[in-house]
């Protein structure tokens, strides 16, 4: 049995059952049957355990190349091409019909459930109304739960089928309802959209959503690994910049083999997912789709770099030594400093973001340090600058 459910104070200590009641006349608003709702009665409970599990989640800590090494193994990489050459007649079609390469559909594919391996097996219904009764993102969750019920009522998975992530996602590429509700498609022509259970679902629902939710440019890369020079412009390498291949290429920036860059016009960012020492990679307009599925910048740095593995690309060269980055502790006092300083860092949480990223280049510029957006110990050294000694009570007391 759940536990009681604490009254939430953006409801006005609304009860559960109360609040509830009004998700459930939303929905028949919205034009969910009654039906659908009788059906999905026994699964729309509250469990503290989720909420739980929301308030304590920790965002990707990793290093980039630490988590790139785990999530985009070999394994995954050649499992990616296994799955390509098994469902080729899928795959081809969403490519015909969307623009979106199967290596691409492939390493979301890996990454979000090991190609279905595991989806999760939590009731979707019951994560749903106890994140929407939680007032971190109560409306959110709200329209996630009608979004589900809609799904239900439009006959492609029941209540007991919806089984996913404790945060409410579902199918083998974890898509929240609404998404699913939007973009799913029905692929394998059994008259459903089941993004549990069916591979050609999932490609061409996977294809639809990165087209047409994450407006994905047919024909154009999406990322690439290049080498810099040490003498580069640092504070160029910024998602926010645009420059023109041709403008790279006269930078001294190189395809990892030393071969030259493309003197065309071809736009695209200098990405430096740990700093001048560590990889660099070329992001181009498509990179945005990634950004958008995820906007960890080392899940979707990762993403990236796994559909160009699959798509035959060779590993990324490591960086030659060690690149530090500082603990969690020191991450937030710098996000601190940051703020003191008059930056928007976001959230102070000890989490690189971009806007804490872009923050740190600031600074770097200011201080005159190479501002390639990597937090480090010196930049940390310098923004508490040095000490004041405090004024001994007597010498205070004689001023």
């Amino acid at each position: 049995m759940a536990p009681a459910a604490r009254a939430a104070s953006c409801h006005n200590g609304m009860s559960f059952d109360r609040f509830l009641a009004d998700v459930k006349q939303q929905a028949l608003a919205g034009r969910v049957s009654q039906r659908a709702l009788s059906e999905a009665s026994s699964y729309l409970v509250y469990d503290q355990g989720i909420v739980n599990r929301d308030r304590g989640q920790r965002v990707f800590g990793q290093i980039f190349t630490e988590f790139a090494g785990r999530m985009a193994a070999p394994y995954r990489m050649q499992q990616g091409q296994a799955r390509i050459k098994t469902y080729g007649a899928a795959f081809a079609r969403a490519e015909k019909e969307y623009g979106v390469p199967p290596a691409v559909i492939a390493a979301f594919w890996g990454l979000e459930t090991d190609f279905g391996a595991d989806n999760g097996h939590l009731p979707t219904l019951r994560s749903l109304v106890s994140l929407a009764y939680d007032c971190r993102r109560s409306q959110m969750f709200v329209d996630e739960t009608i979004a589900a019920l809609k799904i239900v009522d439009r006959g492609d998975l029941s209540p007991e089928e919806m089984l996913g992530s404790w945060a409410g996602e579902l199918g083998q590429t974890q898509f929240l309802p609404s998404r699913y509700f939007a973009y799913a498609v029905d692929y394998d022509g059994d008259g459903r959209r089941d993004l549990l259970h069916s591979p050609e679902d999932v490609i061409g629902s996977t294809a639809n959503y990165i087209a047409s939710g994450l407006k994905w440019r047919r024909g154009e890369p999406w990322l690439q690994e290049v080498r810099v020079p040490q003498n580069l412009p640092w504070d160029q390498a910024d998602l926010t910049i645009q420059l023109p291949r041709s403008k790279w290429l006269a930078f001294g920036v190189t395809y990892p083999d030393g071969k030259a860059l493309p003197n065309d016009d071809l736009p695209a960012s200098l990405l430096l997912p740990m700093g001048r020492m560590g990889p660099a990679f070329l992001a181009y307009a498509n990179f945005g789709a990634y950004t958008e599925w995820n906007n960890s910048l080392i899940y979707s740095t990762t993403a990236g770099y796994l559909a160009t593995r699959i798509a035959g690309a060779a590993p990324m060269h490591r960086p030659a030594g060690p690149v530090a980055q500082l603990p969690f502790n020191e991450l937030r006092e710098m996000q601190q400093l940051l703020v003191r300083a008059g930056f928007d860092v976001g959230k102070i949480d000890g989490v690189m973001g971009q806007q804490s990223r872009s923050a740190v280049k600031a600074m770097q510029i200011k201080l005159g340090l190479p501002a390639d957006s990597w937090p480090t110990a010196e930049l940390l050294a310098r923004m508490r600058g040095p000490r004041v000694p405090s004024v001994p009570p007597a010498a205070s007391a004689a001023r």
